[in-house]
């Protein structure tokens, strides 16, 4: 992750430990990433945040609604 920013609640993420994509909903006290799919049910977590590929920064997605 060096040069980029930390994935954050909103951010479409991809896991590369999982290789999944999804969304962040959560992070709980910093340590704990929870992740949801793309689309579908269902959720993840990580303890490895330079592990998330951030996709689509939450701004971008934003504008899409």
């Amino acid at each position: 992750m060096t040069g980029e920013r930390r994935p954050w609640v909103g951010d479409l993420i991809h896991d590369e430990t999982t290789d999944r994509r999804g969304v962040v909903t959560d992070v709980r006290g910093g340590a704990v990433w929870v992740l949801r799919p793309e689309s579908g049910p269902g959720q993840w977590t990580s303890r490895q945040p330079e592990r998330l590929l951030v996709v689509t920064p939450r701004e971008e997605r934003r504008q899409w609604s």
